[in-house]
């Protein structure tokens, strides 16, 4: 093989991917058919789970640096209030990032691209996949090269990060099946002053649609992104200053721009692949899956799905995992696109509806509604785990079991395991478990009174075991988190439930690592080749 996973497409999933592959020791390529970096882009939103993940790649200071935390919502009707929701902190206990980070998506590549670099890899631009050819044990493929010429080589794998005009969902013949919708878009950067809460994401709601403002790095910075009213969709010559006079009208005449460094106008579908796998070939992304912005889910949902997969090629690659188990990919990150779908669909249709009633709520009622329910402490929790993405599990998963006498909301498997501090030990220190568990293995949690006698040290190259006292000093933590004791937890390396119960039987963990083929014995080396990427 000339390399083990051709990465296609170098924009936020190409990226992930190829980091978490790389940082696994896996021979990757990346290529990008673009002659560099996106300059401008349309999503901000960095979601917490996004930035746990971050934190293992050893990036998420540097996005804190760079971005700005949103600290609350205002909605706007008329050019008027009509509510605030504070969102500072809004998952606090849940996440070490308890908070939504607006940060460019732009600034996301770059800070994934620094991070590449580290493991000696870049993306190489003007690269353009032009054909594959799927075998038994490889894949073919050519590339037209930047100065002109064409190349063949060959990959165990081909991962399709290259966006909704997807290059191997094409030459792969998958189905993108899905609409347009009707409405145009546009987004600006800009520097403006106006009745805009500061470092707050502000919502301007009117009869037809909305406008949102993204508080960004700088002084009077803002991105602004909204709905076209429908005498400008059409203009195929339209400037941001075209459109300056009915954002004043939504958003009061007080409102003013100093200077708009970027306009742009697109349209938003919403479809979904067919499949995300066809047998060496895979769609991450927005190559497999787009929809509407509602909900800032978007490059989120991709970077999750290369964390999905990532951990997953490197087993199967390193001979640690039978290649079934490259299909939960699609079982797990299929059903969580269908759910995203229906529920941004179903919001964006309400928001943008022109009938009266729509219309009336949207302006009038629907403010008021959320401000109130975000009062709720069970509401703002639900809220942050969804729109976080700290709510997916994979509960139908072939790779989640759960064993019989755990309560009932304890976590089970499937589940991302609960982020929580605890002490391992009566006086030791207080350690963030997140932090702690190593991503690139398999982790066993151990929590019981006493220590087991029967928890082995340590099972191998593939998983670390963790034992935790469970006394006076972490009772409190855990019944906050639900973790029942006794209790053991076998974590897959991107942190959900792989196996759960209340006692550990030596004999269920082997039963599950011989049923889905994994094997603790050291993996394939991959020192000597490290940095022998095809140039």
């Amino acid at each position: 093989m000339d390399t083990d996973v051709l990465v296609v497409g170098a924009g936020p999933t190409g990226l992930m991917l190829a980091n978490q592959l790389r940082r696994r020791g896996i021979r990757t390529m990346i290529i990008d058919r673009h002659s560099g970096p996106a300059q401008q882009t349309r999503a901000m939103a960095v979601q917490a789970r996004t930035l746990e993940i971050y934190s293992k790649l050893g990036i998420a200071q540097r996005a804190l640096e760079l971005g700005t935390r949103a600290t609350g919502a205002n909605l706007w009707a008329n050019g008027r209030p009509t509510a605030h929701i504070p969102i500072g902190d809004i998952g606090a206990n849940l996440s070490r990032f308890p908070f939504v980070l607006m940060l460019g998506q732009e600034d996301n590549e770059r800070i994934m691209g620094e991070r590449l670099r580290d493991w000696s890899l870049s993306p190489q631009w003007s690269t353009e996949l032009t054909s594959i050819d799927q075998r038994p044990d490889h894949v073919q493929a050519a590339l037209r090269m930047s100065d002109g010429s064409s190349r063949t080589l060959s990959a165990a794998y081909v991962a399709g990060c290259d966006g909704s005009r997807s290059t191997v969902r094409e030459l792969a013949e998958i189905p993108f099946p899905g609409a347009p919708y009707e409405h145009v878009f546009f987004v600006a950067d800009t520097v403006a002053t106006g009745s805009m809460k500061k470092d707050e994401v502000n919502v301007y709601m009117w009869r037809d649609g909305f406008h949102l403002f993204f508080p960004m790095r700088g002084q009077d910075r803002w991105r602004v992104i909204g709905i076209l009213p429908s005498t400008l969709r059409e203009r195929s010559d339209l400037t941001f200053d075209d459109v300056v006079p009915d954002l004043r009208g939504e958003a009061g005449s007080e409102l003013s721009f100093e200077s708009c460094s970027w306009f742009s106008t697109y349209r938003i579908h919403h479809r979904r692949a067919a499949k995300f796998r066809d047998r060496r070939c895979f769609l991450l992304g927005d190559a497999a899956h787009v929809h509407s912005p509602i909900g800032a889910q978007g490059m989120n949902t991709g970077l999750q799905d290369a964390y999905n997969l990532g951990w997953k090629l490197a087993l199967v690659i390193e001979g640690r995992a039978d290649d079934a188990l490259l299909d939960t990919y699609e079982s797990e990150r299929m059903r969580v696109a269908q759910r995203l779908l229906h529920t941004t669909d179903r919001a964006f249709r309400f928001v943008v509806s022109e009938t009266s009633i729509a219309a009336v709520f949207r302006t009038k009622v629907m403010a008021r509604i959320a401000a109130f329910a975000m009062t709720k402490e069970r509401i703002r929790r639900l809220a942050f785990r969804t729109v976080s993405q700290l709510g997916i599990r994979y509960r139908h998963s072939p790779l989640s079991q759960t064993l019989p006498g755990l309560p009932e909301n304890a976590p089970v498997g499937g589940d991302r395991f609960p982020w929580t501090k605890l002490r391992l030990c009566q006086g030791g220190p207080e350690r963030d478990l997140f932090e702690m568990l190593d991503d690139t293995r398999f982790n066993l949690l151990v929590f019981a009174e006493s220590v087991p006698s029967e928890v082995p040290a340590d099972l191998g190259q593939l998983m670390g075991v963790h034992l935790v006292q469970v006394g006076s000093w972490n009772r409190g933590a855990l019944e906050r988190a639900q973790i029942p004791s006794p209790s053991c937890y076998l974590l897959r390396p991107d942190g959900h439930v792989a196996l759960a119960g209340t006692r550990l039987e030596g004999a269920d963990i082997a039963d599950y690592l011989a049923r889905h083929r994994l094997t603790l014995a050291a993996r394939r080396d991959h020192a000597d080749r490290f940095g022998a990427d095809p140039a």
